[in-house]
């Protein structure tokens, strides 16, 4: 049985890289349940899947230094963008697939975390239209 150990998620927003400030990237999926279930069911309860939805939930170490993670975040405030999330940073192939779709930015934190705690960024984006899941 194949095992692996994640060193070195691949994390793009709008085109931007941010793997060197991605601690945790988490993309989930899911299908509406709906239930069709009729008397010719014989009292078994029969589903159809309904609308897909998906999330991206991602923990960021935090710098707000020019050019970095909060001057890149902040202005997408609002915006819809591309994001590609990989389980390695090695090209994408059989092995290694990736997935691509665009998330919301519904949401950012640019301050969070208690004294002694190292400065992190916990968010979750809601998926806008098709999740995709490529090999190369």
């Amino acid at each position: 049985m194949p095992k692996m150990v994640l060193l070195a998620q691949y994390v793009s927003i709008n085109g931007v890289d941010l793997s060197d400030s991605t601690r945790k990237a988490e993309l989930s999926t899911e299908v509406e349940e709906k239930e069709v279930t009729n008397y010719a069911s014989l009292g078994w309860k029969e589903l159809l899947g309904g609308l897909k939805s998906g999330e991206l939930g991602l923990e960021f170490l935090q710098d707000v230094a020019a050019t970095k993670l909060d001057s890149i975040m902040w202005p997408l405030l609002g915006t819809v963008v591309p994001f590609e999330v990989r389980l390695s940073n090695a090209t994408a192939g059989v092995s290694n697939p990736k997935y691509t779709g665009s998330i919301l930015i519904n949401g950012w934190n640019p301050i969070e975390g208690s004294v002694g705690d190292e400065a992190s960024v916990s968010v979750g984006y809601p998926t806008s239209g098709a999740v995709v899941r490529a090999t190369s």
